[in-house]
């Protein structure tokens, strides 16, 4: 299982039932929390998202639309009597946020809490079957984006060309790993002729507050699926540039010039009430584009 599940998809204000960005990201056995504003752990009780299962959380900015709702969650997860790690990532200042508050509040937390500063692009997590690297976006404040990817599957065992080739079955794993074999006469059997390709991994780009700007487009290339801010729609464009938001064409260019599959937009100004327009002004740039509403899972 991979795929995103989208807790809060409006700007600064909560509106029209609609809550400050966060999203929770599920690969495998594991869930990654993607910033978390203010109402994330109310959503989190509506869509039924363990806190217990979360062990990554990752925090674009220091808006507080983007992180207001972090402390109550690493409070409740502590009240709840959390024992195993749990790793933050987010920009410099967001350690000595946390600190602050946990000592004027005297709370002591039962659970290890590491917290990573991040200072440049590149790999966060890297684990057996994905990872997490991160990439700048173009925002008023230091802003970053990240992309999961998924590690590209073992190759299948060819049955009949193994067989045919007489290959031991202790070396089946090392076929899957894509190493040749050798006999003992020193002929060398290609991993191609024994093996299938298996299917590529998926990835996933979370592309935080930003103004249109190519490098994202370079950073998130042939992504599964993209999640692009859209904050206005495309009549405000200089609002957007002013506020170093993207409008709803803009995103939709990055996405095709990206070579992105698909497209979810999010982060709606509190000025719109209906969100139909968004999807139809992205859909003519971009004809793969989705609404990141609230509750809706994007399987990959």
């Amino acid at each position: 299982m991979f795929g995103v599940t989208i807790l809060g998809n409006n700007s600064a204000l909560p509106a029209y039932d609609r809550h400050p960005t966060s999203q929770v990201v599920t690969i495998h056995d594991q869930l990654i929390l993607i910033d978390c504003g203010e109402g994330t752990q109310m959503q989190m009780a509506r869509y039924k998202i363990r806190r217990s299962k979360i062990n990554h959380i990752l925090i674009s900015h220091l808006h507080g639309d983007h992180y207001f709702g972090l402390m109550g969650l690493i409070t409740s997860m502590g009240l709840l009597g959390r024992e195993h790690d749990l790793h933050i990532y987010g920009p410099e200042h967001l350690q000595d946020i946390i600190a602050l508050q946990l000592k004027v509040a005297d709370t002591q937390l039962p659970f290890p809490l590491h917290i990573h500063a991040i200072k440049e692009p590149g790999l966060l997590v890297n684990y057996p079957r994905f990872t997490i690297e991160c990439f700048p976006t173009y925002h008023r404040v230091p802003c970053w984006g990240f992309i999961i990817r998924e590690k590209k599957k073992p190759r299948k065992i060819y049955r009949e060309k193994v067989l045919e080739y007489k290959i031991p079955a202790v070396f089946y794993e090392k076929l899957k790993l894509g190493e040749d074999y050798t006999t003992k006469t020193g002929e060398v059997i290609k991993n191609e002729w024994l093996t299938l390709p298996n299917s590529e991994g998926k990835s996933y780009a979370y592309c935080a507050d930003t103004i249109k700007d190519s490098r994202v487009a370079t950073a998130t290339t042939n992504v599964t699926l993209m999640y692009h801010e859209t904050t206005y729609l495309k009549d405000l464009a200089e609002r957007a540039a002013n506020r170093y938001h993207s409008t709803t064409v803009q995103a939709a260019e990055i996405a095709k010039e990206a070579n992105v599959k698909r497209l979810a937009i999010g982060h709606f100004s509190s000025k719109y009430e209906k969100l139909d327009a968004f999807l139809q002004e992205a859909k003519t740039i971009f004809p793969s584009s989705e609404l990141a509403v609230e509750g809706v899972t994007f399987v990959l």
